[in-house]
């Protein structure tokens, strides 16, 4: 007989998980190897399980019944099964339930099962079987939580006008470097040689209005 006993901790709100784990299709999705089929009359519903255990890979039918609790957050599944080709036996049957998380806003899904295995690949199995139980209990809980997650709200794309609203133009940047220090040099000597330029202009035209001056009074 296999023991299963797991607390996985997820950062949503107890409504938001037990809304997914609740769900067989939603659970299912969080499992790898596994497939939900048809339901019957009874509510419960067929399913598979592919499960490797070292180089042999097996894969399971079963007969699954799920009860919930919708008050308390709670709920027990129940399975009878065999592998493809008939040599294995399995009846399982888990408790889990959800309760609130340590910080707000988080919860603690707590997880109790049995296996028992009948059958010419018992004995493989269960020696196999806490590691492949620990692979697929950390797959299930990053599937859970990706699943619990809210949705990512959609990034509004930015139009011209809200573009030019807030652009903020840079500032110029300063010379730097020795070619940069030689343009502003330069332009600086421009710029003293042109007024330097217009002052002898405008001394020009002062003494040639002091001669006209001259010459009128004569």
């Amino acid at each position: 007989m296999l023991s299963i006993t797991e607390e996985i901790a997820v950062p949503s709100p107890p409504r938001r998980v037990w809304e997914v784990i609740s769900d067989p299709q939603a659970v299912v999705s969080c499992i790898g190897g596994a497939e939900l089929g048809p339901s019957h009359d009874d509510g419960s519903f067929d399913g598979t399980l592919v499960v490797r255990f070292g180089g042999i890979r097996v894969k399971f039918g079963a007969r699954v019944s799920l009860d919930l609790d919708e008050s308390g957050h709670e709920g027990k599944l129940t399975a009878r099964g065999k592998d493809g080709q008939g040599a294995t036996r399995f009846s399982a049957q888990a408790t889990f339930r959800v309760v609130e998380g340590k910080t707000p806003d988080t919860s603690l899904v707590s997880v109790d099962g049995e296996i028992q295995l009948n059958g010419k690949l018992a004995k493989l199995i269960e020696s196999g079987a806490g590691a492949v139980i620990s692979r697929m209990t950390k797959e299930f809980s990053d599937q859970l939580i990706q699943k619990c997650a809210p949705p990512a709200e959609p990034v509004t794309a930015a139009t011209p006008e809200t573009q030019s609203a807030t652009a903020v133009r840079p500032a110029p940047a300063r010379p730097t470097g020795l070619f940069a220090r030689l343009r502003a040099w330069w332009a600086g000597r421009r710029s003293k040689r042109g007024a330097q330029q217009s002052q002898a202009a405008a001394g020009s035209a002062n003494k040639s209005g002091e001669a006209l001056g001259r010459g009128g009074r004569r």
